[in-house]
């Protein structure tokens, strides 16, 4: 009978236990896997010194007046151009501000019949040309519209030939000054590579231009020039930042 007594309280103290043992195992921490890291999506960074190329296609308007009073005619000078440019830029949020220095080779030219003087022809050569320009833009992470202005500076033949044979008679070499505005675009295509077109207006001062084999004659000539070129950068440093 005792026994008996003895083996029924051992079950009945089992029994209690087992809830409080369930209980334990079921509070288990549980693991789960961490999701994976985002990253912030890249930003094209527009700071830094650049250097690149440039070529594309140019315009000279040029009239001439006789004595800076009696017109001789307009006529345009057209060609190609090709060349460098160096710059620097700074890139504050969104806005983009810049210096840059730009030399060209080029030969743009034309001719016209003098009103004045049927048997001679007036022609307009440019050889060359540079731009020393500011600039302010807005980027759109690696795309930039951006405008630019300052000063200009042409390399100019000016030549009187028969108009029957072409042969010259008077000639006179000049370099003018003026401002320049322009604008364009440029698209970052690689870390530190980008590529845009532009397009310029020169405004020219007037001139008034001697012809010392041509008995000392003089013209006042007017002058503007139109550029629109393609162009290709590198930028020294990071092109994207995070």
């Amino acid at each position: 009978m005792k026994n008996l007594l003895l083996l029924t309280a051992s079950i009945i103290a089992l029994n209690a236990a087992a809830p409080a043992f369930g209980a334990d195992l079921a509070a288990q921490p549980v693991f789960t896997k961490a999701p994976p890291l985002v990253l912030p999506p890249a930003i094209y960074d527009w700071t830094g010194l650049y250097i690149g190329i440039n070529g594309g296609w140019g315009s000279s308007n040029n009239c001439w007046d006789l004595s800076a009073v009696t017109p001789e005619g307009c006529h345009d000078a057209n060609g190609a151009t090709v060349g460098g440019q160096v710059g620097y830029r700074w890139q504050i949020f969104n806005v983009v501000y810049g210096v840059e220095a730009q030399g060209n080779w080029a030969n743009f030219s034309g001719s016209n019949v003098s009103a004045v003087f049927p048997l001679d022809s007036n022609r307009t050569r440019i050889d060359a040309f540079g731009l020393l320009t500011g600039q302010i833009g807005y980027a759109f992470t690696n795309v930039l519209l951006f405008a630019k202005g300052g000063a200009a500076v042409t390399s100019n033949s000016y030549q009187i030939s028969l108009a029957a044979t072409g042969a010259e008679f008077a000639r006179s070499d000049n370099l003018r000054w003026g401002g320049a505005l322009g604008a364009g675009l440029e698209v970052g295509f690689a870390p530190s590579w980008s590529f845009g077109v532009e397009y310029d207006h020169l405004f020219m001062q007037d001139n008034d231009i001697i012809f010392p084999s041509a008995g000392g004659s003089s013209d006042r000539i007017r002058q503007d020039v139109d550029l629109v070129t393609l162009r290709l950068n590198y930028k020294f440093g990071p092109g994207f930042t995070r």
